[in-house]
């Protein structure tokens, strides 16, 4: 079951995959999110762990903002 907070997660990431570039605001923005409701389910935490994945591949620049 996909949570509202994983719902607005996905969201958000797949903004940053699709730009290829996410500010520093945006990801921490992304890890409150996913710690608002206290529990990182499943859902989310795939969605983290393929964000991080293609941080450090570099798909996806991280850059100051």
């Amino acid at each position: 079951m996909l949570t509202k907070s994983g719902k607005n997660l996905d969201e958000l990431i797949k903004k940053a995959i699709d730009d290829h570039v996410i500010k520093n605001s945006e990801y921490e923005e992304i890890i409150e999110l996913a710690h608002a409701d206290g529990v990182i389910d499943a859902h989310e935490r795939v969605l983290l762990q393929e964000l991080n994945d293609l941080i450090a591949d570099r798909t996806v620049k991280r850059i100051a903002g």
